[in-house]
């Protein structure tokens, strides 16, 4: 299979990301999505035509490590990760890091649906959702019937008025 060809971002002195392959400006939430949907796509300075796709990559990820249900690396794991910048097994840790994150998503699949049934059991939503469906048309019914019944007494009482 090919790869498509990466987009070209430009990110000018305003810190503003201009999309190339669109021509039009895009966020960091755009480029967030782009990833999602791996769309291939590399940032260069503007001026300098230099790759300054790995900061731009980590400003996405400080931005979502900040928002308030966004975090995905624990304090320790982000201590002992800038720990090992003076350590002698630094080079072994972008290979290791890597291979994790891609054993990590190949196993995605997996992961989600024993996730799903494994809450299922603990938290039964979708069934707590049929319950409350199935008595919501129950009330729903009797409602019905009792406004009909009404209706009707109140014909009745009408005629016999009349």
């Amino acid at each position: 299979m090919q790869q498509k060809k990466p987009t070209v971002v430009k990110k000018y002195a305003n810190r503003r990301l201009y999309d190339m392959g669109r021509s039009a400006y895009v966020t960091l939430d755009d480029l967030f999505e782009m990833i999602k949907e791996d769309y291939p796509f590399v940032v260069q300075d503007a001026k300098t035509g230099r790759d300054i796709t790995r900061s731009v990559l980590m400003q996405i990820i400080v931005e979502k490590e900040s928002k308030k249900d966004g975090h995905s690396f624990s304090l320790n794991f982000m201590k002992n990760l800038i720990s090992f910048y003076d350590s002698k097994l630094h080079p072994m840790l972008p290979h290791y890091i890597d291979q994790s994150m891609e054993n990590f998503v190949q196993n995605k699949e997996e992961l989600s649906s024993q996730l799903e049934e494994t809450y299922e059991h603990i938290f039964p939503f979708q069934k707590i959702e049929t319950l409350n469906t199935h008595n919501l048309n129950v009330f729903q019914n009797a409602l019905k019937a009792m406004t009909s019944r009404q209706e009707q007494e109140a014909r009745l009482m009408s005629s016999e008025e009349e």
